[in-house]
C-alpha cells in the first residue's frame, strides 16, 4: 500500500523498513511513553516488530499509520494517521477507525501533530469515505488534547481502559 499525502511542511506516506532508526528513536523515549503506559521499547528488534505489525495492517485492513517525514530535512520525526482498531474493546467499541499520531519529542509543540492529524482525517473523510473518526489520548496529555480539539475532534468522555490500565479520553469527529 503506498500512501503520498503532502501538506505544507508535511509529507505521510507508509511506513517503510528504512524508517526503523526513526521508529526505535521515537518508541525508546521514555517522554514519548510518559502516557503511554511507560513502556518505551528497548531494542530495534522491538521497533522492526512495530514496523512489521503496521505494514502487515496495510495489507489485511487496508490502512495503517502513516510516516511523518519533515519536507525542509527529509527527516522522519514520528507516525500519524488512520488506523481501524479491532483487538480491543475501547469505551464500548470493538471495530472502528480512530486518528492518532506519536512524534520524535525534538519535533514537539511545532504543530506537527495538529497538520498530520487534520491531513489525515481529510485523507479518511474524501478519500477512505469514512463516516466518523474516533481518538483517544490519556486524560493528563493536555497537549494531545489540545491538538485533537484544533484536529476538529470533540471530547465526548473520560473512560477507563482496562487492558492498559489507563484513564483516557474519548473523542469523535463526523463526516458532514
Amino acid at each position: 500500500m503506498t500512501f503520498n499525502i503532502e501538506t505544507e511542511r508535511l509529507l505521510l506516506r507508509e511506513l517503510r523498513t528504512t524508517d526503523l532508526e526513526g521508529m526505535f528513536e521515537l518508541d525508546a523515549n521514555p517522554n514519548v511513553h510518559r502516557y503511554l503506559g511507560n513502556k518505551p521499547i528497548k531494542t530495534k528488534a522491538e521497533a522492526k516488530k512495530i514496523l512489521d505489525s503496521v505494514k502487515q495492517q496495510y495489507a489485511d485492513r487496508g490502512i495503517g499509520r502513516f510516516a511523518v517525514i519533515e519536507k525542509a530535512t527529509g527527516d522522519f520525526i514520528g507516525w500519524s494517521g488512520i488506523r481501524l482498531n479491532t483487538e480491543y474493546n475501547m469505551n464500548g467499541f470493538t471495530k472502528y477507525y480512530d486518528v492518532g499520531y506519536r512524534l520524535i519529542e525534538r519535533y514537539w509543540g511545532k504543530g506537527y501533530a495538529t497538520e498530520s492529524g487534520k491531513a489525515a482525517v481529510h485523507y479518511a473523510f474524501n478519500t477512505m469515505k469514512l463516516p466518523v473518526l474516533y481518538a483517544t489520548t490519556e486524560a493528563g496529555n493536555q497537549a494531545s488534547h489540545n491538538a485533537l480539539l484544533k484536529i476538529g475532534l470533540h471530547y465526548v468522555s473520560d473512560f477507563y481502559f482496562e487492558h492498559e490500565q489507563l484513564n483516557l479520553r474519548w473523542y469523535k469527529i463526523e463526516n458532514k
